[in-house]
């Protein structure tokens, strides 16, 4: 058994925060972003800590913040959740891959643990487990710290956001696009990707020729994530034959 598992919970936990400290820094970055970007698209503070505390999830919340003052009157909710429920499906496999992290008993209580996990802590609990010393205490400890640095930054955007009244003029509605371009180069993994994410563009290129709004997001990963999925199916295929 590694040293770490055979520390206290309360160690794992304060180990997992440690490990994640230069991940809570680049949350902070975009947290700043998020908040100015926040309070320029007309969100009161409630809704800034309800939706950082609610949704807990960067990507999700620019692409909302995009959509915020785009969607029909009638239905301003729909375009937002398929947004985000799209954005964060790649949580079904990530979190997937924890399930050693679980007993049996108590997995329904244990996997509300699930709301902590970002990209980033997710990807230190991983190489803790395979050196043998992932926990559950591990991985809390990284999430807890990316939420309070995420939570705080958000709204410390937002009180500097009454301080720049055209955040275009700092650069900070290029924000979106590069939060986007920077975790399409953090998933980069190969020649393999060039496919599904040609696809998935040209997708959302033509959808936003079409039908207009913010619906090429949507199209964009659903025709993106089919076409990687078929290609990975055709792979798997070739090789048991």
């Amino acid at each position: 058994m590694s040293t770490l598992l055979r520390t206290s919970p309360q160690d794992q936990f304060f180990a997992g925060a440690r490990a994640c400290v230069p991940v809570a820094v680049s949350v902070a970055a975009y947290g700043l972003v998020w908040g100015v970007l926040a309070r320029g698209a007309g969100l009161s503070p409630l809704e800034v800590v309800l939706m950082s505390g609610l949704v807990f999830a960067g990507s999700a919340q620019f692409v909302a913040l995009d959509q915020w003052n785009q969607v029909p009157a009638l239905l301003p909710i729909g375009p937002l959740i398929l947004a985000a429920f799209i954005v964060n499906l790649r949580y079904l496999l990530l979190t997937a891959t924890l399930r050693p992290l679980f007993p049996e008993r108590r997995l329904g209580w244990r996997s509300l643990s699930m709301y902590l996990v970002t990209d980033e802590n997710w990807a230190m609990t991983v190489a803790a487990m395979a050196r043998g010393e992932g926990s559950i205490a591990f991985l809390m400890g990284g999430g807890a710290l990316a939420f309070c640095s995420w939570m705080l930054t958000n709204l410390v955007g937002y009180g500097l956001g009454s301080a720049i009244d055209d955040p275009s003029r700092w650069g900070l509605d290029f924000a979106f696009t590069a939060t986007f371009l920077a975790l399409l180069l953090g998933m980069w993994k190969g020649r393999q990707d060039i496919v599904p994410w040609l696809v998935a563009g040209l997708a959302a290129i033509l959808t936003s020729k079409v039908i207009g709004g913010s619906w090429h997001i949507l199209v964009g990963g659903i025709v993106g994530s089919l076409a990687g999925a078929t290609l990975e199916w055709r792979r798997s295929r070739v090789h048991q034959s």
